[in-house]
């Protein structure tokens, strides 16, 4: 996997290299060796692709995720997407179904959400890698800082952007946001998950996001770039 550090130099890389020197990241390193020195096998090879492909400059949509895949061949560094050809996981399928609902466009023909992220879609994670098979496995040992940081800095950056916190996990990170008091929109579902997207008391399937988010930013000229 590429190490934390190796980031090319996007307007990320000053929140990552501050995180890089304090005790969080000085520890989220050392663990990585040691994973890596015992052989295991961590997801994803990129841990922060989501930066690389969407520069704060760029960034006009915030999802947040909570952790990679953890199975063989899924997670490509962004959060919920997976690679071409990869079966779709239950809550992108849910994700597909409420844009297909919203906005009356097709499935697209692959997970993959590369194309979301170097749109202005930042797929961040809190919690940037992960063991084969174990969920969760990679969590408190000091991405938390690192992603807490870059929501801040995606808030307090003036650009009207919108935060999609789907889930009480992505919630959570809402203060973050308001504390930067800038002009964001912030939308709230339950998560995708076949779980609770039906669910209440905000059931994701029928939230409207995608055609909030898009007239919003619309009318601030943050509207989707136009395809060459």
């Amino acid at each position: 996997m590429r190490l934390p550090l190796d980031l090319p130099d996007t307007d990320w890389r000053p929140v990552v290299e501050a995180w890089a020197g304090s005790p969080a990241g000085q520890r989220l390193q050392a663990f990585l060796a040691e994973r890596v020195a015992a052989g295991a096998t961590i997801y994803p090879p990129e841990p922060l692709r989501a930066l690389t492909l969407t520069p704060l400059s760029a960034t006009r949509v915030v999802i947040l995720g909570q952790d990679p895949y953890h199975g063989a061949g899924q997670a490509e560094g962004l959060s919920f997407s997976v690679p071409a050809g990869v079966p779709l996981p239950p809550s992108l399928r849910n994700i597909f179904k409420e844009i297909q609902r919203d906005l009356g466009t097709p499935w697209p023909k692959t997970g993959s959400l590369v194309r979301w992220a170097e749109g202005g879609t930042l797929l961040l994670n809190a919690v940037l890698s992960v063991e084969d098979g174990q969920p969760a496995s990679h969590a408190n040992q000091g991405w938390e800082p690192l992603t807490d940081a870059i929501i801040k800095a995606a808030a307090e950056d003036p650009a009207p952007k919108v935060f999609m916190l789907w889930g009480s996990y992505a919630q959570a990170k809402a203060p973050l946001i308001a504390a930067a008091r800038q002009d964001h929109l912030v939308l709230k579902a339950n998560h995708p998950s076949p779980l609770s997207a039906l669910k209440p008391p905000r059931p994701f399937i029928g939230c409207g996001h995608f055609s909030t988010a898009k007239a919003w930013l619309e009318e601030r000229g943050r509207g989707a770039p136009r395809k060459a």
